[in-house]
């Protein structure tokens, strides 16, 4: 049986990426490491993830958790520099 080390082990993503697309997506976090996964093969996939966090730390500012938003945003800067905006999405 496959564990979320080894899901991230497979996909090439953090494990506080997958936690913030779970966040956003409200699934368990090894749901989303397969989505993920399937998002990162297409530029609007990853296009969607950029969003995805991007949403997570305006929800965090918006409910006041400015820890969390601070969080999120250094998972975005290593998401985005790891994983850039196809220039289609720009």
């Amino acid at each position: 049986m496959l564990c979320l080390e080894d899901c991230l082990e497979l996909c090439e993503l953090e494990q506080d990426e997958v936690v913030a697309i779970a966040e956003h997506e409200h699934v368990p976090v090894i749901v989303a490491a397969e989505l993920g996964c399937q998002l990162l093969k297409t530029d609007e996939g990853v296009a969607r993830l950029h969003t995805m966090i991007l949403d997570d730390i305006e929800d965090a500012l918006e409910h006041g958790h400015t820890e969390r938003a601070g969080e999120l945003l250094c998972t975005y800067q290593h998401f985005r520099h790891a994983h850039p905006l196809p220039i289609s999405s720009l």
